[in-house]
C-alpha cells in the first residue's frame, strides 16, 4: 500500500497549534511558517495567557519556549510544560529550545514533551515532527482493531516476514499504523530476530517507499571513519581521500536511513550524529557548506539503552531522539507456532535458489524444530534448515536428518532434553556456548557461525557470563 505525504497530512486545515514565546520575531516566523503550512495558529507571550488559551480553546498542538524571562534555567519552561500536561494530557507538546540547552530539553521529554526543536530551526524538520505528532496523536484516540495475516498480505508489504503468531501480528499492526508517519523507530530485540526486516517493512510502507533504503551498521564503523562514512568527503579532505565520496545521510535523501547496532556507537561520534538527527544537516568533510536531507531514522540494537543511558555509555539526548517509538520483538522461543511456518519458507527459498525439488518436513522434524532454543533466533533457524536440506540431499527430512552430532552446540544441548532439565534460558545459552566453545576450540569466527549469531552478539554474550577467550 503506497502512501503519499499529500494523503497523510491532508487534515492540516483547522487544526490549532498554540506558539508560546516572549519574543515577538519568533512568534511572527512560526506564525507565517504554519500558516502557510495550512494550519491555524494562536501565538501567546507568557505562560499565563498560555494556560488560558490551553483551557478555553484545546488546541491540537503546542510549541513552546523554554524562557520567558532573562534567566536561562529552563524552570519556566519545565513548569508550563506540567500544567499544560494537567489541562491537556493528551496534547502533544514540542519544545524550542537553543542547542547548548538540550539537557533542558531532556527535562522536557522525562516530562511529557513530544519532541524537542533546536534554534535556528530546520523549517521542514519542524513541520515533520509537528505533522508526526498529529497523526501519531490521531492514531491513539482511534479504534485499533488487531491486524490479521490476511488483511496484512493484501494491504502492506510484508510479504518478506513470516508468520502468524499473536506477538508478531501486532508487531506488524503497530508497523502499519506509524509508518505512514515520519516518526524516528528504534527496533529492539535479540540478534537474529529480524529487526532488519522490520525496518525493510516501514521503509516500505510509508510515503517515503519510493526512496532509498541504506542501510548502517555502526557496529562496524570505527571513530575514524565515522564522519567520512556517514557525512562523505571531498577529494583531498584527508590521506587517501582521492575522490569525492557522498556520505550515507545524502544516499538516503527522500527515503530511510537504517542505523542498526546504535547501541556500539562510540560516544564521541553520538554528539556528531545528534546534530544531524537534530535538524537533518550536515557537513561533508573538506566542505564547510552545510547541506540539508530528508530522511526517516529507523534504528535497531540488542543493547538495553535505557541501562546503557543509566551508565553514561549512550546519550540520553540521543535517546531520546531516535526512540519516538519502540518495537520490541520477541525471541523466536516465544513465538514458537511460526517455526513450522518459517522452515517451509527457507526450504522453499533454498530449494528455488540451488535447483533443487521440492523439500518437504515430517511432523516429528517440525516438532523438533519447535524444541529447540534457538539463542541465535530466526537467522539460527535460517542456518540450520538450509545446511540440513543440503547436506540430507533428501525431499523429506526426519528428525534423523538433523546430525546433531556435527550441528552446532546449542543442537546437541536442546536435543538431550535431560541434560537441561530444570535449567533457566541463561544458563541454558551458557551451557550452549560452552559446548560450543569446546566444541571450536575457542575460534570466535566459528562460535558466531555456528550459533547463527554475530561475533559481536557473541562478545557480549562471553563477557555476560564471563568466559574468557584468547581470540
Amino acid at each position: 500500500m503506497k502512501l503519499s505525504e499529500n494523503s497523510i497530512f491532508a487534515k492540516d486545515m483547522n487544526t490549532m497549534i498554540l506558539v508560546v514565546d516572549d519574543d515577538a520575531a519568533i512568534r511572527s516566523s512560526l506564525s507565517f511558517l504554519l500558516k502557510h503550512a495550512g494550519f491555524e495558529v494562536e501565538a501567546v507571550s507568557s505562560p499565563e495567557e498560555a494556560l488560558l488559551t490551553v483551557r478555553a480553546t484545546a488546541p491540537q498542538l503546542i510549541l513552546m519556549d523554554m524562557n520567558f524571562t532573562l534567566t536561562t534555567t529552563g524552570e519556566e519552561g519545565i513548569h508550563l510544560l506540567k500544567q499544560v500536561k494537567i489541562f491537556r494530557p493528551d496534547v502533544p507538546v514540542i519544545l524550542i529550545t537553543a542547542w547548548g540547552s538540550i539537557s533542558l530539553a531532556v527535562q522536557g521529554m522525562q516530562a511529557g514533551a513530544f519532541d524537542f526543536i533546536t534554534k535556528p530551526w530546520n523549517n521542514l524538520v519542524l513541520l515533520n515532527s509537528i505533522r508526526t505528532a498529529l497523526a501519531l496523536k490521531e492514531q491513539k484516540n482511534s479504534q485499533v482493531f488487531p491486524l490479521n495475516r490476511n488483511e496484512a498480505n493484501e494491504k502492506f508489504h510484508f510479504e518478506h516476514i513470516i508468520g502468524q503468531s499473536v506477538p508478531l501480528m501486532e508487531i506488524l499492526g503497530t508497523v502499519s499504523r506509524i509508518a505512514p508517519t515520519n516518526a524516528s523507530v528504534l527496533i529492539t530485540g535479540e540478534s537474529g530476530t529480524g529487526k532488519e526486516l522490520i525496518a525493510e517493512a516501514i521503509h516500505a510502507n510509508s510515503a517515503k517507499a519510493g526512496g532509498p533504503f541504506v542501510k548502517v551498521n555502526l557496529g562496524g564503523l570505527s571513530q575514524s571513519l565515522f564522519e567520512s562514512e556517514m557525512f562523505g568527503h571531498k577529494k583531498g579532505a584527508f590521506t587517501d581521500a582521492c575522490t569525492d565520496r557522498a556520505g550515507r545521510f545524502e544516499m538516503a535523501d527522500k527515503g530511510t536511513i537504517f542505523l542498526d547496532e546504535i547501541g556500539d556507537l562510540e560516544l564521541s561520534c553520538q554528539v556528531k550524529l545528534l546534530r544531524v538527527l537534530q535538524d537533518q544537516t550536515f557537513e561533508v568533510l573538506g566542505d564547510s557548506r552545510p547541506r540539508k536531507v530528508d530522511v526517516r531514522v529507523v534504528s535497531a540494537t540488542n543493547a538495553d539503552l535505557h541501562q546503557m543511558v543509566a551508565g553514561k555509555t549512550f546519550r540520553e539526548d540521543l535517546y531520546y531522539r531516535i526512540n519516538l517509538i519502540t518495537i520490541h520483538l520477541p525471541a523466536l522461543r516465544e513465538r514458537k507456532e511460526d517455526i513450522p511456518l518459517l522452515a517451509r519458507y527457507f526450504a522453499e527459498q533454498q530449494c528455488r535458489a540451488n535447483g533443487l525439488p521440492e523439500v518437504r518436513f515430517t511432523a516429528e522434524a517440525l516438532a523438533l524444530l519447535q524444541r529447540l532454543p534457538y539463542p541465535g533466533n530466526v537467522r539460527e533457524l535460517k542456518n540450520l534448515v538450509e545446511r540440513t536440506i543440503l547436506i540430507s540431499g533428501k525431499s523429506l527430512i526426519d528428525t534423523s536428518d538433523f546430525d546433531v552430532l556435527h550441528e552446532p552446540s546449542s543442537m546437541k544441548a536442546s536435543v538431550s532434553s535431560s541434560s537441561l532439565s530444570g535449567m533457566t534460558l541463561d544458563e541454558m545459552e551458557k551451557q550452549t556456548i560452552l559446548q560450543a566453545m569446546k566444541e571450536y576450540d575457542g575460534n570466535v569466527s566459528r562460535m558466531a557461525v555456528a550459533l547463527g549469531i554475530s561475533r559481536a552478539a557473541l562478545y557480549r554474550r562471553l563477557a555476560k557470563y564471563g568466559i574468557p577467550v584468547d581470540n
